[in-house]
């Protein structure tokens, strides 16, 4: 049994995909952020990975919900209920349950004001007696090991599960930033709508989640290294409903994906324009850095270096860098100003 301390403290990614939470500097819940509730009573029968399971295979009784859409909270009883239940697997690791929650949570930075409040408010209704925001860009730069109180411009671009997070910091703050809602889950409903109308097969999220992780691509021509072997789907002609089984391969996803990641693109150009001479000299020099899931797609970092002319670096763990800086922001929090309260 933990001991039983006065103050807890967690810093929490809270991801449109995934909900990451860390404490002492090791992450303790790397879940799906879904939760599935009876549909009578509105009780909690699973979160996370469990919850993901049944995510498309539910019977009436159940539901399962996402609550966040776009980074931000959709459905708050849902959000509060998961954002609980992910405390309590923490929590339930043998320690008692402390008296006194702190917790530091990353929001788009995008977010309106009713946004942030939402996101505040469930998380202290989930137990947060403390409550700091930190900006995801700014979480990402931290995370990635950047000196972002140094008097020198840093991009990033942190393309996660609802938005893509485009900021320039300098000295502990945010010069100019760009949040659009084109990402992970939009590159996704690409894949299940072009396999619908290409293929006149119908594919549901999680079977399009896992295309895109086998064989999704940013460019039609890939080093022979990176080039993965084509992907069989599996399931239901859209016409007909007998089965078929479609081998798709990464110059078709290339091309799926091409509008959203052309969005992508135009808008790291437009905070690029935005980003004062002295910040964007230092840019060209230091490169972009990419982080977040989306980083992880095959060839988008190429693509972006060669329609933007600066190199683009992708983060050594992307799909953690926010967490593992929200968790820096936590044990610094009386030295970092640009925590938000």
């Amino acid at each position: 049994m933990g001991l039983f301390s006065f103050t807890q403290e967690i810093a929490m990614d809270l991801g449109t995909a995934n909900t990451i939470i860390i404490h002492n500097d090791k992450i303790v819940v790397d879940q799906p952020s879904v939760v599935a509730l009876e549909r009578k009573t509105g009780k909690v029968i699973a979160v996370g990975e469990q919850a993901r399971q049944m995510h498309g295979k539910t019977h009436e009784d159940i539901r399962t919900i996402r609550p966040l859409k776009d980074g931000v909270i959709a459905d708050f009883t849902a959000a509060e209920q998961m954002i609980r239940g992910l405390i309590k697997m923490f929590n339930n690791k043998g320690r008692l349950f402390a008296p006194s929650l702190r917790i530091v949570i990353c929001i788009p930075s995008g977010s309106t004001e009713v946004e942030t409040r939402a996101i505040r408010d469930s998380a202290e209704h989930a137990g947060g007696r403390d409550v700091y925001m930190i900006y995801e860009p700014m979480a990402a730069a931290l995370g990635i090991g950047l000196d972002v109180e140094a008097p020198e411009g840093n991009m990033i671009v942190d393309i996660g599960g609802g938005t893509t997070e485009i900021a320039v910091i300098s000295l502990g703050g945010i010069v100019s930033n760009k949040s659009i809602k084109i990402a992970g889950d939009d590159l996704t409903e690409d894949i299940q709508e072009y396999m619908g109308r290409q293929h006149n097969i119908k594919v549901g999220e999680r079977t399009a989640e896992n295309i895109k992780i086998a064989v999704g691509a940013a460019l039609t021509e890939l080093p022979d290294e990176d080039v993965p072997e084509d992907f069989i789907v599996h399931g239901p002609n859209r016409m007909t409903s007998l089965p078929m089984d479609i081998p798709v391969s990464y110059q078709e996803m290339a091309h799926c994906l091409d509008k959203s990641i052309s969005k992508m693109d135009s808008a790291i150009l437009s905070a690029l324009e935005q980003t004062p001479p002295e910040l964007y000299a230092d840019i060209v020099r230091n490169g972009i850095y990419l982080t977040g899931g989306g980083a992880l797609l095959r060839g988008l970092s190429k693509r972006f270096s060669d329609r933007i002319g600066i190199a683009f670096h992708v983060a050594e763990d992307p799909l953690h860098a926010v967490a593992k800086g929200t968790g820096i922001a936590l044990k610094n929090i009386e030295k970092f100003n640009f925590l938000m309260r």
